[in-house]
């Protein structure tokens, strides 16, 4: 039998060999195990609505200034800002001595009209039977009649002014023309108020109108360029949310009623207008808001605003490249947005890979991560 013999330099190098690409792959190993696991998204093309939101200020649908229609002191206020009052409800009462005072006056001067005519009657009735018997002529008959006639008119004039001092007396009771909410009461009891006083607001609120602004783009849009009537692009358009100022979604949604057909030369827009329905009294004259106006994108790309981050006015994400390692590049965006996602105009193309966990926290470009997608499983590579 024979033995080989190994030299100890041999055996040395052999075990240096070994130990080190033991080393290495359990390096290797390690590196793997610590690359982070992080949510990707895989880029498609998809058809996407976008609400773009337009700042409106909220008006009743029918508010209705309420002014006195007689001078005099404001004597008694029944309503509080704010209250719900209906339909012929007493708001204010004004002075009503002096207009009372122009009633009886009024009342007297008829009674003594009526008196007249009376008079006149009967003398105009004695003359016509001595006329008969040819003992008064006729011009003293026709004397007798004028003087009726005179004294006629003499009483339609004085119940003419009956009347009127009966309108300005039921005008001390200032009563709502609308049912709806008050608004501020500016004047309190004992001051003199006049038919140019503004007492208060009355806001017809059981529906809403939105006002906002278009601009000449948005217009041409909607009208898919002047191919259609605004009326036929209004009665195509979706309903509209409005989203208020504390940044919740009003319940209930709305719809465009009009759209100006002119264009303000200074500000380079129209006024529209929503309707809403106010069926709780929730909205108020006086709110602002932003009306969410549903826009279609056809064939976009659609990430969600989280995975970009900003650096000196540019917009990035996180690319996934080959051995899973990410960097950084520049997107942009179309400027209507929901508040969650962004369309892409240029920087991606379907079938890339972005992050979209992490981003200002923990990703730093050129690191490796274990991709996780949304089923949850991690990707064994990505290039």
């Amino acid at each position: 039998m024979k033995f080989h013999t190994i030299s100890v330099p041999s055996l040395l190098t052999a075990m240096t060999l070994f130990i080190t690409m033991s080393c290495g792959d359990k390096n290797q190993n390690q590196q793997n195990n610590m690359a982070p696991q992080l949510a990707v998204l895989t880029v498609e093309e998809t058809n996407s609505t976008l609400e773009t939101a337009i700042p409106a200020s909220l008006e009743g649908e029918n508010d209705v200034e309420i002014r006195p229609q007689v001078t005099g002191f404001l004597t008694k206020v029944h309503v509080n800002d704010g209250q719900k009052v209906e339909k012929g409800q007493v708001l204010f009462t004004i002075d009503q001595v002096q207009l009372q005072a122009a009633v009886d006056q009024a009342a007297a001067q008829v009674a003594v009209a009526q008196a007249g005519v009376n008079t006149a009657q009967t003398n105009a009735d004695n003359n016509k039977i001595l006329l008969d018997k040819n003992i008064i002529s006729q011009s003293a008959y026709q004397t007798s009649v004028d003087n009726l006639n005179a004294a006629k008119a003499q009483l339609n004039q004085a119940q003419a002014l009956l009347t009127s001092a009966r309108k300005n007396l039921s005008y001390s009771t200032v009563t709502a023309p609308v049912s709806g909410i008050v608004g501020a009461i500016p004047y309190k009891e004992g001051t003199l108020v006049s038919p140019s006083t503004l007492l208060t607001i009355l806001s017809n609120n059981s529906s809403m109108l939105a006002y906002f602004s278009l601009n000449e783009k948005n217009i041409l849009e909607l009208t898919d360029g002047g191919k259609r009537t605004i009326k036929e692009a209004i009665d195509s358009l979706p309903e509209v949310s409005l989203q208020l100022a504390t940044g919740e979604i009003y319940p209930y949604k709305g719809r465009i009623t009009s759209i100006s057909g002119v264009i303000d030369p200074s500000t380079g827009s129209a006024q529209a207008k929503a309707l809403f329905p106010n069926p709780n009294g929730m909205l108020h004259s006086g709110n602002t808001g932003n009306i969410l106006m549903p826009v279609e994108h056809d064939g976009t790309i659609e990430i969600p605003q989280n995975a970009t981050f900003e650096v000196q006015d540019m917009r990035f994400v996180y690319v996934v490249g080959d051995s899973a390692k990410i960097h950084s590049r520049p997107i942009t965006v179309a400027p209507q947005n929901d508040g969650k996602k962004f369309i892409i105009t240029s920087g991606l193309k379907p079938g890339d890979v972005i992050v979209t966990e992490g981003i200002g926290i923990s990703v730093a470009d050129g690191m490796t991560i274990t991709p996780v997608y949304k089923n949850g499983q991690a990707s064994q590579e990505v290039k």
